[in-house]
């Protein structure tokens, strides 16, 4: 079963054992979806509103966006997962002969490779949902503001962890041309979204 076909409750309870997955990776993902599907709320509080009807066409197509993203954000948990499970089994290789050190750093640098791509994706996702929910504030129904809100401080937060999912396996890498490319990536991305993300919750706390 795909980790992102489990309950809230469930999902929860494997996240708090000592499974190697999820982790940082796929809770990062799933908090994503949270706030894409808080964003696509608003959206859907507003269809049919005849105080919104000269938005409804712009809502209807944000929201076909805000519906794909929240699916592929979801699959990011399951793909985080198994991009993982390598990394996981290649750090208790053996390591007592040379060759066996060899070996063992060879197929760790490949997994750490494979376990940084899920994170800045899942940063990418989630910065293409915030800008959704910027315009979900901005056209959606003003009864449901404040849940573009909080979708854009759960973005944030997704963003940020996923953002350390990548630092903590550039770190061990020993192709540091490769790692830094990632680093620069990821800074990036924190810097163009964070920035959005406080945005956002600015304007609309400042609205109450």
């Amino acid at each position: 079963m795909n980790l992102s076909d489990l309950s809230g409750k469930e999902f929860i309870e494997v996240l708090a054992s000592g499974a190697p997955v999820p982790g940082g990776g796929g809770a990062a993902a799933y908090v994503g979806a949270v706030g894409m599907a808080l964003g696509n709320m608003v959206g859907s509080l507003t269809l049919g509103k005849k105080k919104f009807a000269d938005v409804e066409a712009d809502i209807i197509k944000i929201k076909g966006m805000a519906d794909d993203l929240q699916k592929h954000l979801l699959q990011l948990v399951d793909k985080d997962a198994r991009v993982f499970e390598p990394l996981s089994k290649a750090y208790k290789l053996p390591a007592d002969t040379e060759e066996e050190k060899a070996v063992k750093a060879e197929i760790m640098e490949e997994a750490l490779k494979n376990a940084c791509t899920v994170p800045l994706e899942i940063m990418e996702k989630c910065g293409e949902a915030l800008e959704l929910v910027k315009e979900f504030a901005q056209k959606g129904s003003t009864l449901a503001i404040s849940d573009a809100g909080c979708a854009a401080a759960c973005l944030g937060a997704a963003i940020q962890s996923a953002g350390l999912n990548v630092f903590i396996n550039t770190n061990l890498m020993v192709d540091r041309e490769w790692a830094e490319d990632k680093n620069a990536k990821a800074e990036a991305m924190l810097e163009k979204y964070m920035f959005l993300s406080d945005h956002i919750f600015c304007e609309v706390r400042a609205r109450f």
